[in-house]
């Protein structure tokens, strides 16, 4: 699979403190890739990274062929117009709506007229399901309808990548689960790569096609691949513990969230 995104001996590291080193693997282009690992282990810091928030202690990060790590500022800059972002939080302004959230990015980077970027935002709304809410204020929906609304404006811009931080955090099992139906539906119809920080069972199965695991003891990845296949086959018991919990949790078909 032609790579979306490729991690080449990339070390993580606050002053001397090293959190994870020596970080290899490849996001195919159009997958779902899913960053797992305990508490503590650096699952969003590496996320920064990889959206050049945080720069490395060592090792590169590339998009396709292309070093994001080593690009002068503009380049970079033009490198991440190809991506979109959601926050753990959502991080929708409180004093907007959400149509006017949505519209925010697609005003700043693009010139058109504020009734075209009204009517695109109108129409990233409707893709997540948020029809009709279009002048509700943050504070007026539910949690799960602010994490649309913060999804639909990552996609504001057609991104080729999404990074999602956890984007079922604070939500109940029901919501989250029409949250992981919903970033299938958006990848199959956008053809997006979607790299997912989580930590929940039922989303690493139901939408991962592949992930890497951070362990904290190793301070490093101890497994790729896919995480029906990990669950049962890893070689370390430490991700196959991560994985069935025990044997509390069993993997689904993917695809059913």
């Amino acid at each position: 699979m032609e790579p979306s995104i490729r991690v080449e001996n990339l070390t993580m590291a606050f002053g001397s403190f090293v959190l994870m080193r020596d970080l290899n693997f490849t996001v195919g282009r159009g997958e779902i890739f899913i960053v797992i690992g305990g508490s503590g282990s650096g699952k969003s810091t590496l996320l920064r990274h990889l959206m050049g928030l945080e720069d490395p202690a060592s090792g590169e990060v590339f998009f396709g062929n292309q070093s994001f790590t080593k690009a002068d500022p503009e380049t970079r800059q033009q490198m991440l117009r190809r991506v979109g972002v959601l926050y753990q939080s959502g991080a929708l302004f409180s004093s907007m709506t959400l149509a006017e959230n949505v519209g925010l990015p697609i005003g700043e980077y693009t010139r058109l007229d504020p009734g075209e970027i009204r009517r695109l935002a109108h129409t990233k709304l409707a893709l997540v399901g948020l029809r009709g809410f279009e002048d509700f204020e943050p504070a007026k929906i539910s949690g799960g309808m602010q994490k649309r609304a913060a999804l639909a404006r990552a996609m504001a811009l057609d991104p080729e990548i999404l990074f999602l931080d956890e984007p079922s955090a604070g939500l109940d099992p029901l919501t989250a689960r029409r949250l992981d139906q919903l970033i299938l539906e958006l990848r199959a119809s956008l053809g997006a790569t979607i790299v997912v920080v989580t930590h929940e069972l039922a989303s690493i199965f139901a939408i991962g096609d592949n992930c890497v695991f951070l362990d904290t003891g190793a301070r490093s990845q101890i497994a790729t691949g896919p995480p029906r296949e990990l669950a049962i086959q890893a070689s370390d018991p430490r991700v196959r513990d991560f994985l069935t919990r025990s044997g509390e949790y069993m993997p689904a078909e993917k695809g059913h969230a």
